[in-house]
């Protein structure tokens, strides 16, 4: 590698000597990769001899065939590739030679007219070549894919330049994220962004970053979720609003999990979780007709189907149907930790039952949740934020979405009451003493806020990595974000 790092950077010095400039700057390009193919991919050779040879393009170089007195070469752009043709006696022999040193990675500038080769391959007939950025270090040698995954990952550059498949996997990212932004303004919602310091983590049961802000002289946290302060907003009468946004959970990194992650809420005053699963049905079809023209795709060998009206059952109907577990069996905490143990789970002896049940239901039914399934009536003791069933009040108006075995979405009824919201806060203030370093801390600003009067409401978030991850058939998180979080190397 040293000896191919050394013969470039000399190249870079006989270019200026020959009055090259190896990193000039001001071209200007006239017409991309995509806009020459749909445009005059189709045109008979008589036509585009029609055309000129005016069109200026420009990419880095991806292959290169030599002939002799001609060479062909790939160019490749953000919108894909194209051929371009040269020949010593269209270029001149100084314009040839020079090229001739050129490497595959360099960028470059042509401009001549297009052709169609013996093989019917639109190609540009290359009248002046211009050096745009001389590259020093090769592409991967097999430069039609870097198979090594962590180097993907650690060199994502090289990897959206060598796989079409990442750069169309980010591409279908932005896409989904365009449509979820106008799917929600259409439905009156305002998009707005809040704080990504907290003096309180909350909306959320995870472990927070800390930091400390020296002009303030105080803790701050890289926010958990936006959800508090999303609400506030509805106390001041945005009645529908949304935020996607970057939230940051200090726990472990997985196929599923990253600690700096892209999520979309939304809240909505005057509806309930139940309007939240129509909307929720309609939004993801919506987006997947889009996308992938078709609401039946595969998803790690899967056949995954939108077509609504999507599953809904209980969490307790869920382990039943699942664990075959007798009716009956997680409705008193001694059988359900009978149970919980033949699993091999554990738990303290002071763990509530409405913990043990939601253990059991993570542990036994998650994964097998592949078509896309609502499940609804959470304990209240794992939803702190959630509001209390009226009919029961040891459950909640609550529902995640599950989709190819994964939690997509989580969304509830909130609680305007600001006494049952203090209340579930100081419920979960005694488990942090306890040492659950991830329950929910005690917010007043937030329950003055409610204080104030917060109209029914129903909110919602959306895990936008996991989405792509279904969308784009791809298995770890790290396939859908542009840099993930890895070990430093040492």
């Amino acid at each position: 590698m040293e000896d191919i790092l050394t013969q470039r950077r000399k190249k870079i010095d006989s270019f200026k000597a020959l009055g090259i400039p190896p990193f000039p700057n001001g071209f200007k390009v006239g017409i991309d990769c995509r806009q020459a193919n749909d445009s005059f991919g189709t045109k008979s050779g008589e036509e585009l001899k029609e055309l000129g040879d005016d069109f200026t393009m420009a990419g880095r170089i991806m292959a290169i065939r030599s002939f002799g007195k001609t060479i062909f070469t790939h160019i490749q752009d953000r919108t894909g590739k194209i051929q371009i043709y040269i020949r010593k006696d269209v270029i001149g022999e100084t314009g040839f030679n020079n090229f001739k040193e050129f490497d595959i990675g360099d960028f470059v500038g042509v401009r001549g007219g297009l052709f169609r080769t013996k093989t019917e391959e639109l190609t540009v007939m290359v009248k002046e070549i211009t050096m745009l950025s001389k590259s020093i270090r090769p592409l991967p040698e097999k430069w039609h894919g870097l198979v090594d995954v962590e180097a993907r990952y650690r060199q994502r550059y090289l990897d959206l330049i060598v796989n079409p498949r990442s750069k169309e996997i980010f591409y279908k990212r932005f896409r989904i994220i365009q449509l979820i932004r106008e799917f929600l303004g259409a439905k009156d919602f305002l998009e707005v962004e809040t704080p990504m310091m907290h003096p309180i983590p909350g909306g959320a049961a995870a472990r927070p970053f800390k930091t400390f802000h020296n002009a303030l002289g105080m803790d701050l946290y890289l926010r958990i979720a936006p959800e508090l302060y999303l609400k506030r907003l509805v106390v001041g009468g945005m009645e529908r609003v949304f935020e996607i946004n970057r939230s940051f959970r200090n726990e472990g990194v997985s196929t599923q999990h990253n600690p700096e992650f892209t999520m979309l809420e939304f809240y909505q005053a005057y509806a309930t979780y139940l309007d939240l699963m129509n909307f929720t049905e309609e939004m993801f079809t919506a987006i997947a007709k889009e996308v992938l023209g078709t609401l039946c795709f595969d998803y790690q060998g899967e056949k995954i189907d939108f077509t609504p009206p999507w599953q809904r059952m209980t969490l307790k109907e869920a382990v039943m149907n699942y664990g075959e577990v007798e009716k009956g069996v997680l409705d008193n905490k001694e059988s359900a930790l009978n149970y919980a143990g033949k699993l091999g789970l554990t738990f303290k002896a002071d763990e509530s039952l409405g913990k043990i049940q939601f253990k059991i239901f993570e542990d036994l039914v998650e994964q097998h949740l592949v078509q896309p399934t609502f499940i609804t009536d959470y304990p209240v003791e794992v939803s702190p934020l959630a509001r209390k069933k009226d009919d029961n009040p040891e459950l909640t108006e609550r529902f995640e979405l599950f989709i190819g075995g994964k939690e997509i979405a989580n969304a509830f009824s909130e609680i305007n009451n600001p006494l049952d919201q203090k209340e579930r806060f100081a419920a979960q203030l005694q488990e942090k003493e306890a040492g659950d370093e991830e329950a929910h801390e005690m917010d007043e600003d937030y329950i003055q806020a409610l204080e104030y009067g917060m109209p029914p409401t129903a909110g919602e978030g959306v895990g936008i990595d996991r989405l792509v991850m279904l969308l784009t058939n791809s298995s770890s998180i790290r396939e859908v974000i542009l840099f993930p979080h890895l070990k430093t190397n040492k």
